[in-house]
């Protein structure tokens, strides 16, 4: 199983969608009217023990085989079953390749562009709110960038807006490496952008995220770190999830396991090749991939994400609308024609699995993949410490499907994922 977007609706939401409190303008931000999702980290008490020694094993398995390839020591998952409070969390490897620490289940991970979910939803839930529209042009909002003043929000979500990413400019990734603690503005990384060839059809850009941080921000008269936390974060009781635009501070960065940089295809990054760089600066991701986790609370926030509890029903469509990666052009759903299709910041695919939903998220030292299962509400989040040319965590992802199935925890008539 291949599961990243390129680069690198259709699905049935719970019978109840609880709708978002609709507030006026200056008022406090909206709370998901959703319980918040307080099961205890590392909640395996209770799961049958073979099921947690198998999904253990199977990342042990991968570290053994994979582990010198990728120059990954250490992974993490949580398993999140429907109709189960708790989530199973195991780890595997150590916190330093080479070491003798061992990871533990509720280490923070870098989760990379899993973060634009979580920025959608601000957006979505602004627009439930009256305060702006997903088709207004960027240009109402972000006037200082006529070049794209006709693109929409929406446009700017779903990738296919025409705006390069920053990221694959070589200034700045010729910047970055030689100050991976400088900070960098929302400014200065659109900046890099600003004068690149456009693009057409679907085309995965972290510019188009840092433009819709900008875009929260002048909206709500708030930083977008206060936005995130107000209406998530703490409503949800993701006490785990943290957002920093720049450094981390060491109570938190010290829970991140090493996180080690090893691609050799950005001749500009090769100073980092081989390098721990999980404590150097997130502002070159911000809106677009700062978010850390835990793998316990990335599988909490997709129940509630995918279950509707956090946009009233108009807006929760809009979230998981496809285009295809393909084409550019809207799709109703993937199938074995057009499997890939990507929503305002969620991915959906299809293959021998049946149809279902995820990301996979990549800073410079991390991967954390999600994935949803609509037919059996399985929901996995893992994580590995490194970015390395060949990545094989979708492999891993059908491992852990396939011993959970294996368990009879996707009940007697899982056969595929389903749509």
């Amino acid at each position: 199983m291949t599961v990243r977007p390129a680069r690198s609706v259709p699905t049935a939401l719970a019978a109840a969608v609880l709708t978002t409190i609709l507030l006026a303008p200056g008022t406090a931000a909206a709370t998901p009217a959703a319980p918040p999702l307080t099961a205890p980290a590392g909640a395996d008490v209770g799961a049958d023990p073979a099921l947690v020694a198998d999904l253990r094993g199977d990342l042990e398995e991968y570290l053994l085989a994979r582990g010198e390839a990728e120059h990954a020591s250490a992974a993490g998952l949580s398993v999140s079953l429907p109709d189960q409070l708790e989530t199973i969390d195991v780890s595997a490897g150590t916190t330093e390749f080479g070491g003798s620490v061992p990871v533990q289940p509720d280490a923070l991970w870098q989760v990379g562009s899993n973060t634009k979910a979580f920025t959608s939803v601000l957006l979505l839930q602004l627009e439930a709110e009256g305060r702006l529209s997903i088709d207004d042009p960027v240009s109402r909002w972000l006037p200082q960038y006529p070049q794209w003043h006709d693109v929409p929000i929406r446009r700017l979500l779903d990738m296919t807006s025409g705006i390069p990413t920053y990221d694959d400019q070589p200034a700045f990734l010729t910047d970055q490496a030689a100050d991976p603690l400088r900070e960098f503005t929302p400014e200065e990384l659109v900046g890099y952008a600003v004068e690149a060839p456009a693009t057409s059809g679907y085309s995965y850009s972290n510019t188009n995220y840092v433009l819709a941080e900008m875009v929260i921000e002048r909206v709500t008269g708030t930083g977008y770190a206060n936005q995130l936390s107000a209406r998530l974060l703490v409503p949800l009781g993701l006490r785990d999830t943290y957002y920093r635009s720049h450094l981390y501070p060491p109570g938190i960065a010290d829970r991140m396991p090493a996180g080690y940089y090893t691609r050799t295809d950005e001749p500009e990054l090769s100073p980092l090749v081989g390098q721990d760089v999980s404590r150097t600066s997130l502002s070159w991701a911000r809106g677009a991939g700062a978010i850390l986790s835990t793998t316990a609370d990335m599988t909490r926030w997709e129940r509630a994400l995918y279950d509707g509890w956090l946009l009233p029903p108009q807006q929760q469509a809009e979230l998981l609308s496809l285009v295809s990666t393909a084409t550019g052009e809207p799709i109703e759903a993937t199938g074995p024609g057009d499997p890939r299709g990507f929503g305002l910041g969620v991915a959906q695919m299809t293959d021998a699995l049946g149809t279902f939903w995820f990301y996979e998220g990549e800073t410079l030292g991390f991967r954390l993949l999600h994935a949803y299962f609509p037919e059996s509400g399985l929901i996995v989040a893992m994580a590995l410490n490194s970015r390395p040319d060949e990545d094989q965590l979708g492999a891993l992802a059908t491992r852990v499907y396939e011993t959970v199935d294996a368990h009879g925890a996707l009940g007697p008539a899982s056969t595929g994922a389903g749509a």
